[in-house]
């Protein structure tokens, strides 16, 4: 079970193991704000409830230079799953210059590439071949890329994590939902 963590500020900050959870909790550096109901933890000196979203008690600064790393799983995901060239559904990864030609691994060299594609370019470049890029791959950005997807997480059999907002703003309508626009 996978637990979501939420700086004071109610923005998501980490997924951690309900283990780590419940030691912050009990430590009085958390406080639990949703917890799974019919599946409590049990102890050598009681039964606790298992936490799925907890709160941090003090505010914690993650810096906005915090760069993430390059993964398959993340280019994966940052490009939704499809592919850089012709945009059907991805399964591999491809380095736009490709490494034996100097390409590294990094963001801006990366993108996701369907399994056709990926061996029609080879060891080629684009231009060689006469694609075009759908997109320029860039670093993802954000605190779901630092903190990572719930949505991710929850595919392993955690809870779905309710869309939580600050106490401030409960009870407030968004902008775009007062001027009658979807939500964006």
């Amino acid at each position: 079970m996978r637990t979501l963590v939420l700086n004071a500020g109610y923005e998501p900050l980490a997924i951690v193991s309900f283990k780590r959870a419940l030691v912050l909790v009990m430590n009085d550096k958390a406080t639990v704000i949703e917890r799974v109901e019919e599946d409590p933890v049990w102890g050598t000196h009681g039964v606790y409830d298992r936490p799925a979203v907890i709160i941090l008690a003090r505010y914690v600064r993650v810096p906005s230079s915090r760069r993430v790393p390059v993964t398959r799983r993340g280019v994966l995901r940052r490009d939704n799953h499809r592919c850089g060239y012709c945009g059907k559904a991805a399964s591999t990864i491809d380095h736009v210059l490709p490494r034996s030609r100097g390409g590294a691994d990094s963001w801006e060299n990366l993108v996701a590439c369907c399994l056709r594609c990926n061996n029609v370019k080879s060891n080629r470049t684009p231009q060689e071949m006469r694609w075009q890029l759908r997109f320029t791959p860039r670093p993802p950005h954000g605190t779901a890329w630092t903190a990572g997807a719930p949505s991710a997480a929850t595919r392993g059999g955690s809870p779905t994590w309710p869309s939580r907002r600050s106490p401030c703003c409960r009870g407030r309508t968004s902008r775009s939902r007062r001027l009658g626009r979807a939500p964006s």
